[in-house]
């Protein structure tokens, strides 16, 4: 592509706009947040609103380099109604929120769901973050649920923010691949699955029941959310509480525990293990 970048200055108007993106209460006034990479944007341009088919992505800002680099995505941008400029890697540099940016930089329409929508589509496995804080974290835990084959992902009033840049970059994509509630209140969350016929287990080092011995049991096959807690205290007697059981994921070598993501990826596989075999809730067999 020969074209020269027509954003040269990052004191625009138009990457002033983007760049206030990386702050929150600018994100919930505009509605909007960012998404950098070629993974990241590459998804958005193909995501569309369940409701109306309204593309996700609105803006694509791209480097000359990038652009002839990743020339579908750019095509798929262009697609999907996005305004793509050609930038100086200055203004990307400007507008990203990373220390190395990969000359992509897109703007989407918020895209949660509201958590009555999950719950009418009687989800088989769900991921619940309750007080989850580390955007890193989230992003991560996200990947995981949507690798294990969950229908949603459900981000309590106490958890970080789901368009925090660090989250949409850790969740490589997956934030546009599965329906995601946020702001609802943990008991909430837990009273609405379990009314919905889901099982809802919270996923805690301390745990009196034994991840092996619900798979031995069989009680695993059905549809499951798991709760899971801060990275730090984990979940707080109250909340545990409220769940069907507080689970264990066991510790057979000589580490003290596992970091949450880790353990989150243990859990939802445990569950989609179970769902899957003979007489599980996603089984030919069993309907």
């Amino acid at each position: 592509m020969s074209a020269a970048p027509e954003l040269i200055s990052p004191r625009s108007a138009r990457v002033s706009a983007a760049r206030r993106l990386a702050r929150r209460n600018f994100r919930g006034k505009d509605r909007l947040f960012l998404a950098e990479g070629p993974q990241a944007v590459r998804e958005a341009a193909a995501h569309r609103a369940p409701a109306d088919g309204t593309p996700t992505l609105v803006e694509l800002f791209a480097t000359v380099d990038a652009a002839d680099r990743y020339a579908d995505i750019v095509g798929e941008a262009r697609a999907a109604g996005a305004r793509v400029h050609l930038a100086d890697e200055s203004v990307i540099a400007d507008i990203s929120t990373t220390v190395t940016p990969q000359g992509l930089v897109g703007i989407c329409r918020f895209l949660d769901t509201p958590f009555e929508e999950i719950l009418a589509a009687r989800p088989r496995l769900v991921a619940v973050l309750a007080h989850v804080r580390d955007p890193g974290n989230a992003g991560t835990v996200l990947r995981c649920a949507d690798a294990a084959g969950a229908e949603a992902v459900v981000l309590t009033d106490a958890s970080v923010d789901l368009y925090n840049p660090k989250t949409v970059r850790a969740s490589v994509g997956s934030l546009f691949h599965l329906p995601v509630a946020v702001g609802v209140p943990v008991e909430q969350a837990v009273a609405g699955l379990r009314d919905t016929g889901v099982r809802v287990l919270a996923a805690d080092g301390a745990g009196q029941d034994d991840l092996d011995d619900e798979l031995d049991k069989g009680t695993m096959g059905g549809p499951t959310a798991w709760v899971f807690g801060n990275e730090a205290w984990g979940l707080p007697e109250e909340t545990r509480a409220l769940t069907d059981a507080v689970v264990r994921v066991p510790l057979h070598g000589k580490a003290e525990s596992l970091n949450l993501a880790t353990a989150a990826a243990v859990c939802l596989y445990a569950s989609a293990r179970a769902q899957r075999a003979f007489g599980g809730c996603r089984t030919v067999t069993s309907g």
